[in-house]
């Protein structure tokens, strides 16, 4: 009995750490996503011209989860309510938060995007958008560094620790 109790630490310790692991590789998967959302915005914005809430959808029809549920929830709310366009990014960016592995800075990287969001012409727009592009890549770097340099760590600390557990408690 003693041993199976061993096992089952043993495992649930290392499946924390490759959890932990598993975000740190999803972390510039997502940027990459987002980074990819904002220059389809881009172009539907500026090139198609069209409306915020039909770019906003067709982002959503291009991309993986779960980047395309946050364009897809903003769309479909700019659809049901008659509230800021900044007001619904923000709710649906504290809505889609805790299902992605970003950090606060890629959030405030797309708070302030959001907050910019259809208040100036076309040319402003495309700075803002460039800005924020420019800020998560710089935020990419970072998470791939961050990924290369404590991937494999997190993995085996999760399983040393169980390890670490199992033989102090034996």
């Amino acid at each position: 009995m003693k041993w199976i109790g061993a096992l089952l630490l043993l495992c649930s310790t290392t499946w924390v750490g490759f959890e932990l692991a598993r975000k740190l590789n999803d972390r510039p998967k997502q940027i990459r996503q987002l980074k990819n959302a904002l220059q389809i915005l881009e172009a539907e914005i500026l090139y198609s011209q069209s409306p915020i809430i039909e770019a906003c959808f067709n982002v959503s029809k291009q991309l993986p989860h779960p980047v395309a549920w946050f364009f897809k929830a903003v769309s479909d709310d700019l659809q049901k309510k008659a509230t800021s366009l900044s007001d619904i990014w923000i709710k649906n960016l504290d809505d889609f938060w805790p299902l992605v592995s970003l950090g606060s800075n890629e959030r405030e990287i797309l708070r302030q995007f959001g907050l910019t969001l259809g208040q100036h012409d076309f040319t402003q727009q495309q700075k803002h958008i460039q800005l924020a592009l420019t800020h998560l890549e710089r935020e990419l770097q970072e998470a791939q560094d961050y990924q290369y340099r404590y991937s494999k760590m997190m993995k085996s600390l999760g399983f040393l620790t169980g390890l670490l557990v199992v033989i102090l408690l034996i």
